[in-house]
């Protein structure tokens, strides 16, 4: 491997983060080498370009590491600034788009994963919180944008689509590896939202299979399927 002339990409399969990186690639139509980590495991040349964090993903362009996915696309976006661009050109459109791409990364992420630890009562009150969270998010996202998807520019799908679209285009394997159940109705745009991003032909074909993204999550939180009625 050229290390100097080649784009390389560290990740795994099922992490909606490195979803991203490949997401944005295919995009841009950058031409990339993938290579599959075991983080049981981790090699040594993950360790060597992210020693900080030892995580996926990480994109090596010419020799250079870098890493996080939100700074990964932005970093693909500037050095490949040809069409289609992932963020606006305007400063304060931009601003919004990270504003809510950070909101969903730093309060929706983690309150859904935190779903996987609770039963119960403690349950109940979890998807709750995460309701709340996305009532936050629609309704942020229907004032600052009135009308106009934020998660495409033109037929392609944007920086906060990728953002978004990478991890709850995955809602319904979630669902069935966790067993918990989102009250769809009461949250109409964001389900919309992710139902055009789901058919869109590059989001179709980045994301993980259904069954095997399933069996991942349950083998990884050791999660038993529910029983059959």
């Amino acid at each position: 491997m050229d290390k100097q002339s080649e784009v390389v990409v560290f990740g795994t399969w099922a992490s909606p983060y490195c979803t991203r990186v490949t997401l944005a690639l295919k995009l841009k139509g950058i031409p990339y080498q993938y290579v599959e980590e075991d983080l049981t495991n981790k090699s040594e040349l993950l360790i060597q370009y992210n020693p900080v964090h030892k995580k996926v993903p990480v994109l090596v362009h010419e020799g250079k590491p870098i890493a996080e996915s939100l700074v990964i696309l932005e970093y693909i976006d500037e050095f490949w600034n040809n069409c289609p661009k992932l963020l606006p050109e305007d400063p304060y459109e931009r601003a919004k788009v990270r504003f809510w791409a950070n909101f969903y990364d730093q309060k929706i992420a983690p309150a859904t994963l935190s779903l996987i630890k609770c039963k119960g009562k403690e349950r109940e009150r979890a998807i709750a919180d995460c309701e709340e969270l996305m009532k936050v998010f629609e309704e942020g996202l229907e004032r600052d944008y009135q009308g106009k998807s934020p998660f495409f520019e033109g037929e392609n799908i944007s920086y906060l689509g990728i953002v978004v679209g990478s991890g709850s285009c995955n809602y319904q394997a979630f669902n069935e590896a966790v067993a918990v159940t989102f009250d769809a109705e009461k949250h109409a745009a964001f389900v919309s939202w992710v139902e055009d991003l789901k058919a869109h032909p590059l989001m179709k074909e980045m994301l993980p299979p259904h069954d095997k993204l399933v069996a991942k999550i349950r083998h990884k939180f050791s999660l038993s399927p529910e029983p059959q009625a």
